[in-house]
């Protein structure tokens, strides 16, 4: 059984304490004031309900690319994630759902666990496609049944003004599917409805989407008067620090996601996102004609970042980790029977060390 000393950091509290733990955490237990406070932080292990990819590898492109992935993610601190497609012909959806059931089967060493699909697209709104390649389709019962018998898909990303769209989501959630807004041209009303038909969740909120205005508020609008869970890439490129504070502010739930994709860990350069090439710059990744196109980020910085813009460690381990496993109904935390997901930060935040149900993986 191995153990670790630090700061442990809990919902409820933070305190100076061990963990004892296998593949499962079997004791916590605080420290006497006597034995000093430790110069670390331990807190649950990251998890990204949105990653398309990161060390050249891309979701679309078969197992072994999502492996790779999970590999490198684990690397920096995401101990669990959805592995996140485009829209795609559906030939090639098939192939990326395939090799994704494979890993979710199989878990290999050294991976970040893959808990399933967040299926971005192909029901999508042409006109809010942002990075996504140019398939969209109009919603269908019968082409989502045949997706979910392919991989255990955990989060549908839709738009909920298409055709055919609320029925989709009241499919959807009868399964026990999360239906997220996004890449939506939808007006205020169309969102509202799309949100009472079941959609509980927003995909990477302010970004692709209808934005507020005080005369149409759109589905940011919606969002921020009405949502309990929403996504958001904190990553300084695509939502400014303010915007997310105010998002913070207004949806309790808002959990971190990188959107991260194969230029993640990667030097500049040209790389893939589905069907497009995209170009990493300056720490962003862009269409050709600047669109951005996903991330660069990892969890580990965003952890980072949300601490250099203010939040305590307690609100960015509920941000990183606790509010993506609520919303997925998830068994995860510092808690005595629990896996033992773990990521230890140094006195400077920085990652030290990575355990995956009791294994360390990095870095």
């Amino acid at each position: 059984m191995a153990q670790l000393v630090g700061t442990l950091i809990t919902p409820s509290l933070s305190y100076p304490g061990r963990i004892a733990f296998a593949e499962r955490i079997e004791a916590l237990e605080p420290l006497d004031a006597d034995q000093g406070s430790p110069e670390r932080f331990i807190l649950p292990g990251f998890i990204d309900l949105h990653v398309h990819g990161g060390d050249g590898a891309d979701c679309m492109d078969g197992e072994q690319a999502v492996r790779r992935m999970a590999r490198f993610h684990a690397q920096h601190g995401t101990t669990a994630l959805l592995a996140t497609t485009v829209t795609a012909p559906l030939e090639e959806l098939e192939a990326a759902l395939r090799g994704i059931a494979a890993v979710v089967q199989n878990p290999g060493p050294g991976e970040a666990r893959v808990l399933g699909v967040h299926l971005e697209g192909p029901f999508i709104s042409p006109e809010r496609l942002g990075a996504q390649p140019p398939y969209a389709l109009e919603p269908s019962i019968e082409t989502m049944r045949y997706l979910l018998s392919l991989a255990p898909i955990r989060v549908v990303t839709l738009a909920p003004e298409l055709p055919g769209a609320l029925e989709l989501i009241r499919f959807l959630s009868e399964q026990g599917v999360r239906v997220q807004q996004g890449h939506t041209a939808a007006t205020y009303a169309q969102s509202l409805a799309g949100f009472e038909a079941g959609a509980q969740g927003f995909t990477h909120f302010y970004n692709a989407m209808t934005p507020l205005h005080h005369r149409e508020p759109g589905v940011v609008g919606l969002g921020l008067e009405r949502a309990h869970w929403a996504e958001v890439i904190p990553d300084g490129l695509h939502v400014h620090p303010a915007a997310i504070r105010a998002m913070v502010r207004a949806i309790p739930q808002t959990y971190a996601v990188t959107d991260a994709v194969a230029a993640a860990g990667r030097p500049e350069g040209v790389y893939r996102l589905g069907r497009h090439r995209v170009y990493k710059k300056g720490g962003g990744v862009f269409l050709a004609d600047g669109t951005l196109a996903g991330s660069t980020l990892t969890m580990d910085k965003a952890a980072q970042k949300l601490l250099c813009w203010g939040y305590t460690v307690q609100m960015v381990m509920q941000m990183t980790s606790r509010m993506a496993a609520q919303y997925l109904e998830l068994p995860h935390g510092l808690e005595i029977g629990r896996p033992a997901d773990l990521v230890v930060l140094d006195e400077h935040f920085a990652l030290e060390a990575v355990y995956i149900r009791g294994q360390r993986v990095g870095p």
